[in-house]
């Protein structure tokens, strides 16, 4: 025991001499288990070579825990993650702003870095650009915004199908009928659906073989969803998660030839609702500020949903004296709306508190939005959580995350942060995605990260390690990731039979 310590010693006295001093604990079974909060700052900070010197002196020590040693190597491939994110340089950004804005000048590229709508980062002292910062450039800043549209046009949005469709959702909803229980009454005019989702992983994703585990999304069973049928699936003995599981899916195996793609897939129909709330905001009951339900959906967890002072302070000048919970979701789901714009994400896993990403770049995809939208609400004392799938529009098929909000004689009501406002002189529809979400969406998580394992679990660590709706590729030898593999959706729309070429009419 005593040579234990004095190797755990001697490691700690070099890794400050390397300028980081990594937290260590003794577990009772006499492996060292290590905090590598400094080592993720070095990270964080563009300092990849000398990271990479301190994880291999720390995988160097011959008592480390399981899990410890895939914590220390996950931080290396966090550092591949990011590498892959920040790929672009000078030589091909500048030439992709040039097409929209010929005289750009070295000041402007500076301003734009330094505000972060044009997103980069330094790396072991170069500098890199995220791999969409080109194209994101001209939808965070306006005036390169107005040079795009100038030569591209206005970018599609779903606004025009959404307000005239939406129309007919609230109409629905507010029909003269007695509401005897406000989750029930908020489903209306449904829609069929069938869909068919696929993944394709590449021959040499693993050796040849070797067996290839995947885990692709399923709907979760909510009453939003009748009718649901699995019509085909390519693996016969695939596993399904159990209900209980806050993330659903398939689970399937197969035998890599390392020579043909193995393909996984499966069809499946449903009757989606849409859900839209009627009640009167002073109908909400007071919260039980006591129960376990309530401390928990009002809490802070790691890593995404922090109270840090910024996020405290903010909430509070946004909320004011509000005490009515709809009013408080509704100045905060309003403010994010109009202090933000959407962006072509990052990979969750490179960003260490996303909500405060969000608020400093004021840029954001769905997720991101999403996350910051439930740490105010929990700060501001509303039960708030994760929810994610896909969106299935016409026209417009993608990943997609929301959340949704609890009201004391209401239950769990849908706000929609990324969809935000919707252009139209009818309130209810302007102000639908803060009390409601369209039929177009598929239900996958019911929550996010490390409290929603799937099943069967996975061994390694995820590509995402958020959200599940792309699905998960794994083998005996560690995770595969996207880089890899790929996954897609198609829909045919039963009833009603929309036109995804009519949409943005």
């Amino acid at each position: 025991m005593k040579k234990l310590f004095l190797s755990v010693i001697v490691l700690a006295t070099v890794f400050s001499l390397c300028g980081c001093k990594p937290k260590m604990v003794l577990n009772a079974d006499g492996t060292v288990k290590i905090d590598n909060s400094l080592l993720d700052n070095m990270i964080e900070n563009g300092k990849f070579a000398k990271a990479k010197k301190i994880i291999a002196k720390e995988l160097a020590m011959s008592n480390l825990s399981d899990s410890t040693k895939m914590a220390i190597n996950f931080e290396t491939e966090k550092m591949n993650r990011i590498a892959l994110e920040f790929n672009q340089t000078d030589s091909t950004v500048i030439p992709y702003i040039k097409k929209y804005i010929p005289d750009v000048t070295n000041k402007q590229i500076r301003e734009w870095k330094k505000n972060g709508a044009l997103e980069c980062k330094v790396i072991d002292g170069k500098t890199f650009y995220f791999k969409k910062a080109a194209r994101n450039l001209f939808r965070i800043d306006t005036v390169a915004k107005k040079a795009f549209e100038k030569v591209e046009g206005p970018e599609q949005s779903l606004d025009k199908f959404l307000g005239g469709y939406l129309s007919g959702v609230v109409s629905a909803a507010k029909k003269p009928i007695p509401v005897t229980n406000p989750q029930t009454e908020s489903y209306v005019e449904p829609v069929t659906m069938t869909l068919h989702f696929s993944m394709e992983v590449d021959p040499d994703a693993v050796p040849a073989g070797e067996t290839v585990r995947v885990w692709l999304p399923y709907p979760r069973v909510t009453p939003k969803y009748t009718n649901v049928k699995l019509l085909r699936v390519s693996q016969p003995d695939y596993k399904q998660s159990p209900v209980s599981n806050l993330r659903s899916c398939l689970y399937m195996e197969k035998v890599s030839n390392g020579k043909d793609t193995l393909k996984f897939g499966y069809d499946i129909m449903l009757t989606s609702y849409n859900q839209y709330f009627t009640f009167d905001p002073r109908d909400i009951k007071p919260y039980d500020v006591k129960s376990n339900f309530y401390k928990f959906y009002t809490s802070q967890r790691k890593n995404h949903v922090i109270f840090t002072d910024n996020i405290k302070t903010l909430t509070a000048g946004i909320v004011g004296k509000e005490t009515n919970p709809y009013q408080k979701v509704l100045k905060i789901w309003s403010w994010i709306n109009k202090h933000t714009v959407w962006a072509g994400a990052r990979d969750y896993s490179t960003i260490p508190n996303i909500p405060e990403y969000v608020l400093a770049n004021k840029h954001g995809d769905c997720g991101e939005v999403s996350l910051l939208f439930i740490t105010m609400a929990r700060i501001a004392g509303v039960p708030a959580r994760w929810q994610s799938g896909w969106m299935l529009h016409p026209g417009d098929i993608n990943l997609h995350d929301w959340a949704q909000v609890y009201y004391e004689g209401i239950g769990w009501v849908p706000v929609d942060q990324s969809f935000g406002f919707v252009t139209g002189k009818n309130e209810d529809v302007h102000l639908f995605y803060s009390r409601g979400l369209d039929a177009f969406r598929y239900v996958v998580n019911d929550d996010y990260g490390e409290r929603a394992p799937l099943y069967p679990a996975k061994i390694y660590p995820h590509s995402d390690e958020v959200d599940f709706q792309m699905g998960e590729v794994e083998w005996k030898g560690g995770n595969v990731y996207y880089t890899k593999w790929s996954s897609s959706m198609k829909v045919d729309y039963i009833k009603p039979a929309f036109n995804p070429a009519d949409t943005y009419k």
